[in-house]
């Protein structure tokens, strides 16, 4: 059985900003930020097969007895290696996320002048009407800066979607994106898998939520650390399904965004936990989103002890209680401790090709 991640439906009264709850695939599913399923098999037809006796008799040894498939067992000693990849792939994230950032300044400063200059080109050129082009551009200019950011997180979702149709990929699909505590292959899962959507409607859900909440959360902390936050989360919740699978000995495949969803819902619900929400099918009941926070991190809590198995209970809590520590701590303690790296990376960059013998930028 596979593990489905889903979420509520809620609305920002103001913004309209929505939250959104997963339901079963058309294979029964478990949630967490992944969506799982179980495989359909058909019944095979049953072969008359002679008594070993006649066998025997007719001088025909007889075949053996196919081996039995080990069961899966609790060893947490296989979680050594996805730990190691958590913390490093964190690290790597946020260090990623503040040498991207001070790229961006950098190229922003350069290109001033050539942004001033296409402009006026633009004015001075004949105007194309009908022209697609510029109208996916009017498009894309239109979008705030959060929701540019998520373009390509649902794009990079709907495209693995579509790969998940295409039967020669089945097995790839399920061994990396997927994933699973007894799989071979599990560091690279725990990232690919936030990815990765079964259900239509598990990933129509998980992106119109992260679309509804874009604008928020990089209005807060920018489109570098939200990127660096998103996919740590994702990472991160996984390695929490993993080892509450391995505790409760429910050893099975999880998929889907919404443990890392989980983690930029609780990061808003915690900086404006006044907001107010309200259920997109009930608009006219308003509430908090600090008590609507609250209340999902009860829900998950529950689904976990009582061991509901239709959501992956313990990679929600693990996206959203990742997302209430990096908001009251992990900023202080790893963005704004950034500057070190940032400063390395400019002196490697000024004595390189082109970097100005005065290292500025």
């Amino acid at each position: 059985m596979m593990a489905v991640r889903g979420l509520v439906l809620f609305r920002w009264a103001s913004e309209d900003f929505i939250h959104t709850h997963s339901l079963r695939s058309r294979f029964r599913l478990q949630t967490q930020q992944r969506c799982g399923f179980r495989k359909r098999v058909e019944p095979k037809k049953v072969e008359e097969v002679e008594p070993k006796e006649i066998l025997h008799k007719k001088g025909v040894a007889p075949s053996p007895d196919p081996p039995t498939p080990p069961r899966p067992t609790k060893s947490f000693g296989r979680l050594v290696k996805p730990f190691i990849f958590t913390v490093g792939f964190t690290g790597c994230s946020f260090g990623g996320a503040a040498i991207w950032q001070y790229e961006s300044l950098k190229s922003r400063v350069q290109s001033y002048f050539n942004d001033a200059k296409a402009d006026w080109l633009d004015k001075v050129r004949p105007q194309k009407h009908g022209d697609l082009r510029k109208q996916v551009n009017q498009w894309w200019n239109s979008l705030s800066e959060g929701q540019k950011t998520v373009t390509g997180i649902i794009a990079v979702n709907a495209f693995v979607f579509c790969c998940w149709r295409v039967p020669s990929l089945q097995h790839l699909m399920v061994k990396y994106f997927t994933s699973n505590p007894s799989s071979k292959a599990l560091c690279w899962p725990m990232l690919l898998s936030t990815f990765s959507h079964y259900s239509l409607f598990h990933l129509s859900a998980n992106m119109y939520v992260l679309w509804s909440f874009s604008s928020s959360i990089i209005n807060m902390m920018g489109k570098e650390q939200f990127m660096a936050l998103y996919l740590s989360a994702g990472v991160i919740s996984t390695f929490v399904s993993y080892v509450s699978k391995t505790a409760m000995g429910r050893l099975g495949p999880s998929l889907g965004a919404s443990g890392a969803i989980m983690a930029v819902l609780a990061a808003v619900c915690t900086k404006m936990p006044e907001a107010k929400l309200a259920i997109i099918f009930l608009p006219m009941y308003t509430f908090t989103a600090g008590n609507a926070l609250k209340a999902i991190v009860a829900l998950d809590t529950t689904g976990l002890i009582l061991g509901w198995r239709f959501f992956d209970h313990a990679a929600h809590l693990g996206g959203a209680l990742f997302g209430i520590w990096y908001i009251i701590y992990g900023h202080e303690l790893i963005w704004k401790n950034r500057e070190p790296l940032v400063k390395l990376w400019h002196d490697f960059r000024s004595r390189g090709p082109g970097g100005g013998s005065n290292g500025s930028i």
